[in-house]
C-alpha cells in the first residue's frame, strides 16, 4: 500500500471539508452581523436596499443548507480524487458547490422579491415578521400540507440517497460539476423551500429560528426516520396553522 498517497488524499479530504466548514462558519458570523443592522423604512428603500436583502437571504441560504449538503460534497470530492489531480479534482468540488449555491442564490431572489411585496403592503413587521394571522396561518398549513407530499417525499429521498442523482447526471468538465451541482440544489429545493418560508412567520431575523430549521433540515436527511419526521412536522404545522385561525 502507498502510504504517501493515502496520506496526501486524507489531507486533500480535510482541505476541503475544512474549506465547506469555514464558509458555512463565514455565513453565520455574517448572518449574525446582519441581525445587528437596521434596514430602512418601507417607503425610503432604495436599490440598495433590495440587494442587501438579496445578499441577506443568499448567505442565510448557504448558512442553512450546507451544513446537510456536506455528506454530499464529501462524496462529490472522493469520487474526483478518485479519477482526477490533486488540483483539478478540488476545482470541480467548488464548481459543484458553486451550482448548488446557485440554486439557492435563485431562491433567494424570489425571497427577496415576496418580502419587499409584503413590506410594501404592511404584511411583515420591523422585525420581518408576518404582521398578517391569515398569512402565517396560510403558510403554516401549506408548508404542513407540503411536508406529506409525494414531491416532498420524492425529493427527501434524492436528497438522503444522492448516488443516484451522482450516477445518472454524472459528466465531465467544469461545466459537468456545475450541473451536477445544480441538479442536487434543485431537489434540496423541493425538499426544503416551504420550511425555509416559514421564516415569514417565525421572523426572517430571528437567529434562533433560522437555528431551528437548519437542525430540522439537517436531521431529515442525516436519520434513517427522516420521512417520519417530516410527516409527524407537517401535522404539527397543520394544526399549528388551524390553531391560529381559530377566533
Amino acid at each position: 500500500m502507498d502510504f504517501k498517497l493515502l496520506k496526501e488524499r486524507d489531507l486533500n479530504t480535510w482541505l476541503t471539508l475544512i474549506t465547506l466548514l469555514i464558509f458555512i462558519l463565514a455565513s453565520w458570523v455574517y448572518m449574525v452581523f446582519f441581525m445587528t443592522m437596521n434596514m430602512s423604512p418601507v417607503e425610503q428603500w432604495r436599490y440598495s436596499d433590495l440587494l442587501m436583502l438579496f445578499v441577506m437571504w443568499a448567505v442565510m441560504m448557504a448558512g442553512m443548507m450546507l451544513p446537510s449538503a456536506t455528506p454530499v460534497v464529501m462524496l462529490v470530492d472522493r469520487m474526483n480524487r478518485q479519477r482526477l489531480s490533486r488540483h483539478t479534482a478540488y476545482t470541480r468540488t467548488v464548481y459543484f458547490v458553486a451550482g448548488y449555491l446557485l440554486v439557492w442564490a435563485f431562491y433567494s431572489v424570489i425571497m427577496t422579491l415576496l418580502q419587499w411585496w409584503l413590506h410594501r403592503w404592511a404584511m411583515l413587521s420591523p422585525m420581518m415578521t408576518s404582521a398578517s394571522e391569515g398569512l402565517s396561518a396560510a403558510l403554516l398549513i401549506v408548508a404542513g400540507i407540503y411536508q406529506w407530499s409525494p414531491l416532498k417525499l420524492r425529493c427527501l429521498n434524492f436528497c438522503r440517497s444522492p448516488l443516484s442523482i451522482l450516477s445518472t447526471h454524472w459528466k465531465e468538465g467544469i461545466s459537468g460539476a456545475l450541473q451536477l451541482g445544480i441538479k442536487h440544489g434543485q431537489y434540496c429545493l423541493g425538499c426544503c423551500w416551504f420550511l425555509m418560508a416559514l421564516l415569514f412567520v417565525t421572523g426572517v431575523m430571528n437567529l434562533k429560528w433560522i437555528l431551528i430549521l437548519t437542525i430540522v433540515v439537517l436531521i431529515e436527511k442525516a436519520i434513517t426516520k427522516g420521512v417520519w419526521l417530516s410527516r409527524i412536522l407537517g401535522g404539527v404545522l397543520v394544526i399549528a396553522g388551524g390553531w391560529m385561525l381559530v377566533p
